[in-house]
């Protein structure tokens, strides 16, 4: 049931004028395995700071992963489904699939089998849907339009509702948290 993402990509011309360098359906998707109905799309992702903004590389057109380089970002959309049952998810091959360093500890999934931690600030928006964010200490139900600043924490999506949630996500490489 995943959504096609639109996105306009800008750059330059040989003079240095702004030009509309990119504008499609994002081609970089992935339906994350071990996790049926989880699909990610990568929109842009950079290896550097400060970014390089010159140059006509899709950078979105590489190979997906969890977690962005030393200071890299990552911008993309996931799509979460609902969780009608915890039968099906394999997220050790999600993790996995996703080439994710901060695959789950098998201690920190007794709330939830995808609890983890990442070594980035993600800024994060609820597009639409609902999703409840998991912490070791508590949880709260996020709905659309709200804004999430995860801070390298221990944390899981749980998606109790009906209907798929879908994230916008951006993720900054950041010093691992404690």
């Amino acid at each position: 049931m995943r959504q096609a993402i639109r996105r306009v990509v800008t750059g330059h011309d040989a003079a240095g004028r702004s030009v509309i360098s990119i504008n499609d359906d994002a081609p970089n998707v992935i339906e994350v395995k071990g996790w049926p109905g989880l699909y990610v799309t990568e929109l842009w992702v950079t290896a550097e700071m400060p970014v390089d903004n010159m140059g006509a590389t899709d950078q979105g057109a590489r190979p997906m992963r969890h977690d962005p380089t030393p200071s890299g970002t990552i911008f993309r959309i996931v799509e979460i489904p609902p969780e009608k049952s915890l039968a099906g998810i394999d997220t050790r091959a999600a993790f996995e699939h996703m080439g994710s360093h901060n695959k789950p500890r098998e201690e920190d999934t007794a709330r939830h089998p995808s609890m983890h931690k990442t070594n980035s600030i993600d800024y994060l928006v609820v597009v639409s849907g609902e999703m409840w964010m998991v912490m070791e200490e508590g949880e709260t139900l996020l709905r659309q339009g709200d804004c999430i600043v995860q801070r390298g924490t221990n944390h899981a999506w749980v998606n109790k509702s009906d209907k798929p949630c879908v994230l916008a996500a951006i993720l900054v490489d950041a010093k691992p948290a404690p």
